[in-house]
């Protein structure tokens, strides 16, 4: 038997339509809030990945699935869906009416890392993007959206985690206290912080290591070296999420996983997931879209792990299993045949209805309406033709009422709509 590839999973009837009710949630709140969809391809030219997201990050060194298309051109299963929704953004020219544009899409990534708990090697993002917008508000509400989005799943023992990463003024003299006190601690890093302290220090703040986490215990604090107008603006962020009642704790240790980001970087953590603790986390990436090849327009925006979402979502896939509106019951080759007809019709009008396709008893036919839920059945035999009137049962009260053949579809609807 061919089974799945590891890291990869399928998901079924009775979890499926949890991942619908997550979806249908963040699409109403985000179009609430002036979004719209954006549909990006699942396959884009290497080069965007490495130019955006960085070439020294774990993404683009260790996990992109990324090999040569018959014509010698490398190419890469997106690995997260910002760097698309940016070249979306510039090669269709989505500023030239109007810099600010709110975007959002729900769709497969795909990382070869280590598989674990809420973690695969194809999983889904939910992702939200605000464009030609400089204001720390920006952020704020998308901070905001993610926790309003956790409330209404009912996840429980969420924390919003906020940082600052600062700017090109400010950032270069954070990079040098951070690499002198790197090399202090370099026989405490592991090979791969080692690598990384010259060329890219930051991502060394990022090390997952304990012995790591723990070497960098005093390392010194993006804060301290902000400029004033990157700690006006953080401070604006603070103030916005304290006047909308958003709690959050101040992490100066956070900086993501990702180059492109400037400024306010956030995260929402839970507990319920172990060490792996983030289910959702963005920020500002203001120059990304000029080092793209577009205008210098500011950006920013938030990616959800869809999968770690539903297994902490506090909502249950057990109350959200549609359930058959009408069960058709029919005996014999011509019952049958009249239930078919009726069944295909109403079902094109809307009714939720189900039928034993094959000939079964009734007996059988009444143990599978029950055990599918169905509100009503509908019962066909030799009498209900010679009569030309079928039964209908409400399974609940067990009632049975008599329904003439002619207008019957009608007569059914208006049964189930008055329920």
């Amino acid at each position: 038997m061919i089974q799945l590839i590891r890291g990869f999973k399928d998901i079924l009837p009775g979890e499926i339509e949890l991942w619908q009710r997550i979806e249908a949630e963040a699409r109403g709140l985000f179009e609430a809030f002036g979004f719209r969809e954006i549909r990006i391809p699942i396959m884009e030219k290497t080069e965007l990945f490495k130019r955006s997201i960085g070439e020294e990050t774990d993404i683009v060194e260790k996990e992109m699935y990324t090999f040569a298309d018959r014509g010698g051109e490398m190419v890469t299963l997106r690995p997260e869906a910002t760097a698309s929704i940016v070249r979306a953004y510039i090669q269709h020219k989505l500023y030239a009416a109007d810099p600010v544009q709110r975007l959002y899409m729900i769709g497969p990534m795909f990382r070869r890392e280590r598989p674990q708990k809420g973690r695969y090697r194809q999983f889904t993002q939910i992702d939200a993007e605000i464009f030609g917008v400089a204001s720390p508000l920006a952020d704020a509400q998308l901070i905001f959206l993610l926790v309003t989005l956790f409330e209404r799943l009912e996840v429980a023992d969420v924390e919003a985690h906020v940082n600052s990463l600062g700017c090109p003024a400010c950032r270069p003299g954070f990079r040098a206290a951070l690499r002198g006190m790197l090399a202090s601690v370099g026989d405490r890093l592991c090979e791969e912080c080692n690598r990384r302290k010259e060329r890219n220090p930051l991502r060394v703040l990022d090390c997952k290591v304990p012995a790591c986490r723990e070497a960098l215990a005093g390392a010194p604090s993006i804060l301290d070296h902000l400029c004033a107008e990157c700690r006006r603006d953080f401070d604006e962020l603070k103030t916005a999420l304290t006047g909308l009642g958003v709690g959050y704790r101040v992490n100066p240790r956070l900086v993501r996983g990702l180059d492109y980001y400037t400024r306010a970087t956030f995260e929402i953590q839970t507990g319920a997931l172990g060490a792996q603790s983030a289910v959702a986390g963005g920020g500002r990436y203001d120059k990304l879209v000029k080092e793209l090849g577009g205008p210098d327009l500011p950006a920013t925006g938030f990616a959800i792990g869809f999968d770690r979402l539903a297994e902490i979502a506090g909502v249950s896939a057990a109350g959200l299993q549609p359930r058959p509106e009408l069960f058709m019951a029919a005996l014999g080759s011509q019952s049958r045949a009249l239930a078919f007809d009726w069944a295909c019709r109403l079902g094109r009008d809307g009714v939720r209805v189900e039928m034993e396709l094959g000939e079964k008893s009734l007996k059988s036919q009444m143990k599978t309406a029950d055990r599918l839920g169905a509100a009503h059945v509908l019962m066909i035999g030799e009498t209900e033709l010679g009569d030309r009137a079928a039964l209908l049962r409400n399974m609940q009260t067990k009632e049975q009422v008599r329904v003439p053949f002619d207008g019957l579809m009608e007569r059914i609807k208006a049964i189930l709509n008055a329920r």
